[in-house]
């Protein structure tokens, strides 16, 4: 079993202006540093105390909540996520081949056209092959696009309805993308599955396809495809999937599974041979920050975040 935290969360921000890179520790309300993909519980408890939820899970399936941290903010182009092979896993700008990464503005859209983020406790096992795309997993937690109002904050962690699911093909890795909005947000209570999504936001839905496939092609890399013919799957399959890719994680943290390079040290896994003390957590945070390495300004920082892409 795991243990998690409640959901009152603080942010410290790490900033080296130098290239304008952030780099995201999450804590929680009592000050201990945690890991934002091991860490935060996936189901949102009905009663919290002492940094550690109650056990007893809504009885409704059709409402229960999920935590979702936030790596990208709405109409941001910086590709920030959940770094799975550093410990406590911190949220921080995406480098390859020695430049920061962003994804380019594909006509008519800006930057990530939702809130984008993941969901903690979930992994999608790369030794696992889907039966039905017959695709092995990306090795990263499950994907989420959190279709609300509000525009989010980098490691903010709020509570989301989830209303379906995308099955996209990443150059041949099981991507799976849930459809989930803020259970805060005004439309909450009347957006319950993927064809609510689909009647009262006419185009959202193609527009989420749309960009999916062709937000690498700028990069020079070809579009992106998808399972079930590109159709979104219904909200109890989303949470199916979403239950799939909890078992893989609670393998991956008891040291059932290979983990490769995905770094596993965590604060509150009970039965996790990676668990740490607080103490430990923040002498990691402390080591990291003084050991990280900094990029040169004039080879860095990318200029054509206002450029349109026409694909």
């Amino acid at each position: 079993s795991s243990r998690g935290v409640t959901s009152c969360w603080a942010v410290t921000w790490t900033s080296y202006e130098i290239i304008k890179w952030y780099f995201l520790m999450n804590k929680t309300s009592q000050g201990k540093y945690i890991s934002p993909f091991h860490d935060i519980p996936l189901v949102v408890e009905t009663e919290q105390g002492n940094d550690v939820p109650a056990k007893k899970p809504k009885k409704n399936e059709s409402e229960v909540l999920f935590n979702m941290v936030v790596e990208v903010p709405r109409w941001s182009n910086a590709k920030m996520e959940i770094a799975t092979k550093e410990p406590l896993n911190p949220i921080k700008q995406d480098v390859k081949k020695g430049k920061l990464r962003y994804v380019a503005n594909i006509f008519p859209h800006k930057g990530y056209i939702w809130n984008y983020g993941a969901l903690p406790q979930t992994w999608e096992d790369p030794d696992h092959t889907d039966k039905e795309t017959e695709c092995c997993g990306d090795n990263d937690p499950i994907d989420v696009c959190e279709i609300g109002t509000q525009v989010c904050l980098p490691g903010q962690v709020i509570q989301v309805k989830v209303l379906g699911i995308l099955a996209m093909i990443d150059e041949g890795e099981m991507d799976w993308k849930v459809i989930a909005i803020n259970a805060e947000d005004p439309d909450a209570k009347n957006l319950n599955n993927i064809e609510d999504v689909r009647k009262s936001r006419p185009g959202h839905l193609e527009a989420t396809v749309d960009w999916f496939r062709k937000y690498k092609v700028p990069d020079g890399k070809p579009e992106n495809r998808f399972g079930f013919n590109g159709q979104f799957k219904d909200k109890d399959f989303a949470v199916e999937i979403i239950k799939s890719t909890h078992e893989h994680w609670r393998a991956l943290v008891q040291k059932q599974t290979n983990s490769g390079e995905i770094a596993c040290k965590n604060i509150s896994c009970c039965e996790s041979p990676f668990k740490c003390s607080a103490d430990e957590a923040r002498d990691v945070v402390n080591s990291v920050r003084t050991s990280i390495m900094l990029f040169h300004k004039d080879d860095r920082i990318h200029n054509n975040m206002d450029k349109w892409h026409f694909v």
